[in-house]
């Protein structure tokens, strides 16, 4: 959300990509329409991809997701290699509608560890995307941008809520309760909650169980 409130303010028209890929639950999709809508977005393309097939997450898999806190390791949470993919299918996207930047909202601060949220990820999809499309061989290469990678959780809390954003509208659980709050245990809880009480504002989620 925030990521795209940046795209938004320094004067990018917004297509936005949702990948629905059969995650855990549908609620962060329904966030995504929502969010698309709120920053009027010209185009918002939900794509099918069946990471299910693959398996190997708690995401994507029958394994449960962990609610002890933040531990030591990459958490069963990771979804092998899924920002990868997702850049992948967002490049195609990019260069067949003439865009000249993308927009991603990873995280290397206040995150759960994943390697495709680091620095150096992001830097090495950048030289892909140079060397792998046809607008960068003609010298037109599409940039990757990650405007929250060294923020903490509550300097994006901040950023939404200088851009006048709902936080609300976001969603962060890996695994909701069926009447669609979140958990408030999970690593992603957490981190949330912990972003709001740092910057200092309130929390607009509403958690099973308080964090």
């Amino acid at each position: 959300m925030v990521a795209g409130g940046l795209a938004r303010e320094a004067g990018y028209r917004l297509l936005a990509l949702t990948i629905d890929y059969n995650q855990r639950h549908r609620i962060e999709l329904r966030a995504a329409q929502k969010i698309a809508t709120a920053l009027n977005a010209m185009r918002h393309i939900m794509l099918p991809l069946d990471l299910t097939a693959f398996g190997g997450s708690a995401l994507t898999d029958d394994i449960a997701v962990p609610k002890s806190g933040l531990g030591d390791g990459i958490p069963v949470t990771y979804v092998p290699a899924r920002n990868a993919i997702f850049l992948s299918l967002t490049l195609g996207l990019a260069e067949a509608s003439g865009a000249s930047d993308i927009f991603i909202g990873v995280n290397a601060l206040d995150y759960s560890g994943y390697p495709d949220c680091r620095p150096e990820f992001i830097a090495a999809f950048q030289n892909l995307a140079t060397l792998a499309t046809k607008a960068g061989l003609e010298g037109r290469p599409i940039h990757i941008n990650a405007p929250l990678q060294h923020m903490t959780k509550a300097d994006i809390v901040r950023e939404a809520h200088r851009l006048g954003l709902d936080a609300g509208m976001s969603w962060s659980c890996y695994d909701p309760t069926p009447d669609g709050k979140h958990c408030g245990l999970c690593d992603s809880c957490r981190l949330r909650a912990r972003g709001f009480e740092e910057a200092g504002l309130p929390d607009p989620t509403l958690y099973a169980t308080k964090p």
